[in-house]
Formats: C-alpha cells, sequence, structure tokens
C-alpha cells in the first residue's frame, strides 16, 4: 500500500482556529443565515465584542456547557432594504505559520479608514485605531470590512 494518502478527521485537530471563525462567519453570511455558532475561546469572545462594538454583527450570547468551551451564538447584521450583510470581507492575516506583527507608526489602514484591522497587543485585542491612539503595536490578526 505504498503511496496511501492517510487522512486524519479528528475534529479536535485545528491548528488555526481564528481562520475557522472567520470561516464559519464568511459561509453564514454567503448562505444568508441569519444566526451563526461558532466553538468559543477566549480570543474568539475577544472578536466577537469587537464587531458587535463596531457594528459589524446585531448581536451575540455566550453559551456555556454544550461543548467543552462552549458555544457563540453570533447574529449577523443585513440591511433590511437590500439585505447586504454589514461584513463585506473578512480576511485572516497573521497565521500560525507566518505571523504577522507592526508597530503603531507604521499600523494598517483597512479600506483608508473604512474597515478594522484586530490586533492582539500587550493590552489585549483591539482594533487599529485604537492601539495607533495608545501608540502601541501588536500582531495583526484580520482585516475586516
Amino acid at each position: 500500500m505504498s503511496g496511501a494518502v492517510r487522512i486524519n478527521l479528528n475534529k479536535n485537530n485545528m491548528t488555526d482556529p481564528i481562520a475557522d471563525y472567520l470561516t464559519r462567519l464568511r459561509n453564514a453570511i454567503m448562505a444568508h443565515h441569519r444566526v451563526v455558532e461558532v466553538p468559543a475561546s477566549n480570543l474568539k469572545k475577544e472578536i466577537t465584542k469587537i464587531l458587535f462594538e463596531k457594528g459589524y454583527i446585531l448581536n451575540y450570547k455566550f453559551i456555556e456547557g454544550e461543548t467543552p468551551g462552549g458555544t457563540i451564538k453570533i447574529a449577523l447584521k443585513y440591511d433590511p432594504v437590500d439585505k447586504v450583510c454589514a461584513i463585506k470581507n473578512l480576511k485572516r492575516v497573521s497565521r500560525p505559520g507566518l505571523r504577522q506583527y507592526t508597530g503603531y507608526k507604521d499600523m494598517p489602514r483597512v479600506l483608508n479608514g473604512l474597515g478594522i484591522a484586530i490586533l492582539s497587543t500587550s493590552k489585549g485585542l483591539m482594533t487599529d485605531k485604537e492601539a495607533r491612539v495608545q501608540k502601541i503595536g501588536g500582531e495583526v490578526l484580520c482585516y475586516i470590512y
């Protein structure tokens, strides 16, 4: 049996949970779902809070107990007239194999300031605008616009 490819179907073998989170949101938006459920972690909870504060999602709820880390239920925000989602694009920037760090002086501007970049800094997760004001850099996790 030389040359056989073995595929590991173990669901716990996830190398990039943030990319999985963004992909679940992206897939729900493309399928025009109102609500999406994702496995929870502290990092995903903070990203969800930022998305809510910046107006990209309608609401969210943390559900404990169903899975070991819990679940995050996210209500997506759509325009009532033309049914367009508030989130146009989600892009993962820094990956486990290729980290992307930036200082506050050369902080990325997403769509000339119309979108946000979420950064992991020494003071927690924050947007690029908040990091620029506090003059701290960090790892650029993703772009959202």
